[in-house]
C-alpha cells in the first residue's frame, strides 16, 4: 500500500470515528515495530520525528527510512515532522523529504502565530506537503500551571479565524494536555473540545498523550479528535524492552540480538494504544 498523506488518514479517521496513533520515533527499529503493530491491527498509523533529535539522526535519513517502510506496508502509513517551532525548521523538513510538517507558533502572540503558520502553508503548498499548526500552547507536563491554567488553552473564538487565515490542514489544540511526563494527572476540558470541534471542519490533534488516563483518551476520540501524539510512553516502552532484552542470555554482548528482541514488547505497546484509540473497533 502506498505512502499515505496525513490529511487523508486524519479525514478518514474523523469520518469513521477512530483515533490515529502518531508515534514519535528515533531509529529504524522504532519505525519498523510501530508499523508492524498497525499492520497487525489493520489500521492506519502516523510515523513522526521530533526535529530536536536531528543531531542523532538527520532529518533526511529518518524521512527516507520512514517513507520507504511506509511504501511497503500493508496499511496506510503517513510520515510527519513534529514540532517545528520556526519557519526555517519546518521548511528544512520539507526540503529533507517529509510529506507533512508541523509548525508550532503557539508560544508567539496570536498574530505572529498566524503569520508564521500561513508562511509555512504557502511554501508547503508548492510541494504538496501537509501542514499541522497549533493554537493555544501545549506546555510541559512538569509544570502544573501548563496543565491546569486555562489561560494556556485554545481559545474557541479564535479557532475558526486562525484556520481560515492560515489554511492549515489540521490543528493541535491545548485542552489540559502537555508534553512529557505529567506532574499531576491531566483533566481534559471536554466542553472546550466539543466547542472547537463544532467550529472547525479540519482534523484536530492532541499532543502530550502519554499517560493521559485511558477513559479520557477514549472520550477524546468520541468527541472528534483524530491524531494522538505519543512519544514519552513509546520511548519508555523502548527503554524497558531494551533493558529486558539485555537480560536474555543469548543477547549478552550481542547488540543486534537486543534490537531484534525488542520487537514484540514495542509492538505490544503500540497495539495497546491503537486499540485504546479505536473504541468503535474500525478495521480496514
Amino acid at each position: 500500500m502506498a505512502l499515505a498523506k496525513v490529511k487523508d488518514i486524519l479525514r478518514h479517521a474523523t469520518d469513521n470515528h477512530y483515533g490515529v496513533a502518531a508515534i514519535n520515533t528515533i531509529n529504524f527499529e522504532s519505525i519498523k515495530y510501530a508499523i508492524l503493530a498497525a499492520e497487525a491491527e489493520r489500521v492506519p498509523i502516523i510515523i513522526q520525528f521530533y526535529p530536536g533529535l536531528a543531531a542523532h539522526c538527520p532529518l533526511n535519513h529518518i524521512a527516507y527510512m520512514a517513507k520507504d517502510l511506509a511504501a511497503k506496508a500493508s496499511v496506510p502509513v503517513a510520515v510527519h515532522l513534529d514540532h517545528s517551532n520556526t519557519y526555517d525548521i519546518a521548511v528544512s523538513g520539507i526540503r529533507d523529504g517529509f510529506p507533512s510538517v508541523m509548525v508550532d507558533g503557539s508560544a508567539l502572540p496570536y498574530e505572529e502565530n498566524v503569520a508564521v503558520t500561513a508562511a509555512v502553508v504557502r511554501t508547503a503548498r508548492v510541494f504538496g506537503v501537509d501542514v499541522e499548526a497549533e493554537l493555544g500552547h501545549v506546555g510541559s507536563g512538569a509544570n502544573v500551571d501548563d496543565i491546569v491554567n486555562a489561560g494556556h488553552y485554545t481559545k474557541v473564538e479564535q479557532a475558526a479565524d486562525f484556520v481560515e487565515r492560515t489554511g492549515c490542514d489540521s490543528l493541535a489544540i491545548a485542552v489540559g494536555n502537555a508534553h512529557g511526563p505529567y506532574a499531576t494527572t491531566p483533566n481534559l476540558d471536554f466542553d472546550r473540545i466539543r466547542a472547537i470541534r463544532a467550529k472547525l471542519s479540519i482534523p484536530l490533534v492532541l499532543h502530550g498523550c502519554s499517560d493521559i488516563p485511558a477513559e479520557q483518551m477514549k472520550e477524546a476520540v468520541n468527541q472528534g479528535l483524530s491524531k494522538f501524539n505519543i512519544a514519552t510512553e513509546y520511548f519508555r516502552a523502548m527503554a524497558h524492552a531494551m533493558a529486558a532484552a539485555l537480560e536474555i542470555p543469548r543477547n549478552q554482548g550481542n547488540a543486534g540480538g537486543v534490537l531484534m528482541s525488542m520487537k514484540e514488547p514495542m509492538m505490544d505497546f503500540v497495539i495497546g494504544k491503537i486499540r485504546l484509540l479505536n473504541p468503535n473497533k474500525f478495521s480496514l
